[in-house]
């Protein structure tokens, strides 16, 4: 089936904006079927001399500050999810773009399963992956966690579930939506890269925008920026929905006192052994189970494999305890809520470390949160966590403030102040951009200087 796409891209002005993995994919993935066809590679850093390029006489790269001139020029351009447009009209050019994801919609829509949301989409799109590599399905976890789409392109049948994890980068231009699509969430985020809150949520909300009547949206009535928007737009596809509260309704996965049930039948105890904890991973467990009903799988072996799942790495992360403290590194906790949610489920944090990079976002909910809770010490790192701690002493609040410079440092004084039996949790709640590459790097590093004695 990709045949036709190739055929349509054989006689166009094709450009690839963004050289980084997926840009890297797009282009192996062009060269393995069209050797000789001339490529523009685009991308602010110099990649001439890149490995996959040497010795490809049928290319032009351009780099440089003004990168993003011209592209009107090109018949096609294959947009990188890293790219932002946020300051640029882009109306001459918005017909032009197109992605790795859009090539997969486009003749593959019918066994995808998207997943998106502020928080949680890499562990539900690796549950849901796992849950069906568990009952022998033909299964690939592709997109903004797994594999690029196009590196498995050719491995695809009409059986194949494509299992797909989708930013607001890669929704944010897409015509096609996937046949299942689940939203678990929206919050403040990204102001970075969309223009608005609201930009960035109608980005997310792409995943249901374009699905038909045949197709199925899969949305969290907890979270009350997704049920607005639900509510305000007359999607198509079949709803279905998902809730911790005792709310027995058509479509919907809810919780009743200890159980998960769905059309009145009990799926889950919520008291089950799991390696998943807290409620904001039980709702990414039940969004999983009700993908499990929809598809006809065996339940007990779904459940199964919700037991087996082992968390991914830098989320609530357990490090270990070392002098009588135990660590917890979070660091893909990067907007207020995920760090909220992380003091609640561990419940005995006596140290947070936190701060990161302004994106903008509003950080009154973690305010007003951190006034109240138990955490005694809070080591303020740049920039946001300086920004909260200096309105925190502003109030007299009772807390034992911090203001630190580095990460090395930070665990440093948490190795001293944090209370012998309680919890040292590094949750930013914001990006690490500012002095890391991303979210791991922060993790990994923080990992190294706990286990440093």
């Amino acid at each position: 089936m990709y045949n036709d796409i190739l055929e349509n891209l054989k006689n166009k002005n094709i450009c690839i904006l963004g050289f980084g993995k997926e840009g890297k994919s797009t282009y192996k993935f062009i060269r393995r079927h069209l050797k000789d066809k001339f490529i523009t590679i685009i991308d602010k850093n110099d990649c001439s001399n890149a490995e996959e390029l040497i010795g490809d006489k049928n290319i032009e790269v351009i780099s440089g500050d003004n990168y993003l001139d011209n592209l009107s020029i090109y018949d096609l351009i294959f947009k990188t999810p890293g790219i932002t447009f946020k300051d640029m009209d882009i109306e001459n050019i918005k017909s032009k773009l197109t992605s790795q994801l859009e090539i997969l919609l486009e003749i593959y829509k019918n066994n995808i399963i998207g997943i998106t949301g502020t928080k949680g989409k890499s562990t539900t799109s690796s549950l849901i992956y796992k849950i069906l590599k568990d009952q022998n399905k033909d299964v690939y976890l592709l997109g903004n966690i797994g594999t690029p789409v196009l590196d498995e392109i050719e491995k695809i049948n009409t059986n194949t579930y494509l299992v797909i994890e989708m930013s607001s980068h890669q929704l944010e231009f897409i015509k096609k939506s996937p046949h299942i699509g689940i939203i678990l969430n929206l919050f403040e985020d990204h102001l970075d890269h969309a223009k608005t809150v609201k930009h960035y949520h109608e980005c997310k909300m792409n995943m249901f925008k374009y699905q038909t009547s045949d197709d199925i949206a899969i949305y969290s009535k907890d979270n009350l920026n997704l049920v607005n928007l639900i509510n305000q737009n007359n999607y198509l596809a079949n709803l279905y929905s998902v809730t911790l509260e005792n709310k027995k309704e058509k479509n919907t996965i809810y919780l009743d006192n200890d159980f998960v049930k769905y059309n009145d039948k009990i799926l889950y105890d919520k008291n089950s052994k799991t390696n998943l904890i807290g409620n904001h991973n039980l709702s990414n467990i039940m969004f999983c189970l009700l993908i499990s009903e929809i598809l006809n799988l065996d339940i007990e072996q779904t459940k199964k494999s919700i037991r087996d799942f082992q968390p991914l790495e830098h989320r609530l992360e357990l490090v270990g305890t070392y002098n009588d403290i135990t660590y917890y590194n979070d660091s893909i906790a990067t907007i207020p809520v995920a760090t909220i949610n992380a003091i609640e489920t561990l419940k005995n944090v006596d140290t947070l470390i936190f701060g990161g990079m302004d994106r903008g976002i509003n950080y009154q909910d973690l305010v007003d949160y951190l006034k109240k809770c138990n955490v005694r010490n809070l080591i303020c790192m740049p920039t946001t966590g300086y920004d909260i701690g200096k309105i925190l002493e502003s109030e007299n609040v009772n807390k034992n403030i911090y203001y630190i410079e580095t990460l090395d440092d930070a665990v440093r004084l948490a190795k001293k102040i944090t209370e012998k039996g309680k919890i040292c949790l590094m949750s930013p709640a914001a990006s690490s951009y500012e002095y890391f590459k991303n979210f791991e790097e922060k993790g990994n590093k923080f990992k190294e200087l706990v286990r440093f004695e």
